[in-house]
């Protein structure tokens, strides 16, 4: 489809991200034979400025990254992806993951070193934010926050809900899980509170509220063929939330463009589908 070209930005955090493709998930001292396996510059920030630079034709992240091999290595993925890479270089190493992907295409995750986000101190080109019409915020502090706001339209994920409460901002749009603990969102925990809130729920659609106390339900939408990779579903929901409210989309019409792009993230590889 032809998308209007817009002006869009991602603040948040990256994490290089080994994937192991298994039948299953191997039990406690079992040992299972992998099918596939790859690498990617991932994380939230990775999955959601690749998704909108798709849909925008380019984006810009804000990111932080550490000065060793990954971190080049994810500097050179994002930027072959035409994300115009933004990025305050930490004496850290650069943040990884592993993942494994099994025969239904669940993911399961873990972590490895702190994560790299970007500040509001670090010599970043903040001031663009105040020309872009729809920013995606992820991770960073607070005052990385603050110079999101200056975009038209700003959506965060509730992972940084901290961060978000610390910074004051008023959010066009919160996206939370709601089978994730971890992202557990009441009215009232965010003031100003959001404009709308999203909970998502996988295959089960999700859940919508306003401000105004308008409220409503959403349904998944239809797969194009067998989910292949759950990872990155999220993130690419909130970018294609992010695009559709800043091209001026009604809440109804912008939840069911994002989710349309979380299903198109559940029939691809990895992060990018590389």
């Amino acid at each position: 489809m032809r998308l209007p070209r817009m002006r869009v930005a991602v603040v948040g955090h990256v994490e290089w991200v080994e994937f192991v493709r298994v039948e299953r998930v191997p039990k406690p001292g079992e040992i299972v034979q992998a099918t596939d396996w790859w690498g990617e510059a991932a994380g939230g920030g990775g999955v959601a400025s690749v998704q909108l630079g798709r849909m925008a034709g380019s984006s810009t992240l804000f990111t932080a990254l550490g000065q060793d091999e990954l971190g080049e290595a994810a500097l050179a993925q994002l930027t072959g992806l035409g994300v115009l890479v933004e990025a305050a270089r930490h004496s850290e190493p650069q943040r990884r993951g592993f993942t494994f992907v099994d025969d239904t295409g669940e993911r399961t995750i873990t972590i490895i070193g702190e994560k790299h986000v970007p500040r509001g101190a670090d010599p970043l080109p903040w001031e663009e934010l105040a020309e872009a019409d729809g920013v995606y915020f992820v991770s960073g502090d607070a005052d990385a926050a603050r110079a999101a706001r200056q975009a038209r339209v700003l959506v965060a994920t509730a992972r940084s809900l901290p961060v978000l409460a610390e910074s004051g901002v008023e959010l066009d749009a919160l996206v939370r899980s709601a089978r994730d603990p971890g992202e557990r969102y009441q009215r009232g925990d965010l003031k100003p509170q959001p404009r709308l809130v999203v909970a998502t729920a996988g295959t089960e659609g999700g859940q919508w509220g306003t401000a105004d106390c308008g409220a409503g339900s959403y349904q998944p939408a239809p797969l194009d063929g067998p989910v292949v990779d759950a990872y990155g579903a999220g993130d690419s929901f909130a970018a294609g939330l992010t695009y559709a409210l800043a091209r001026g989309d009604d809440v109804e019409a912008a939840i069911a463009f994002a989710a349309s792009c979380s299903a198109s993230a559940l029939g691809r590889r990895g992060a990018h589908g590389l």
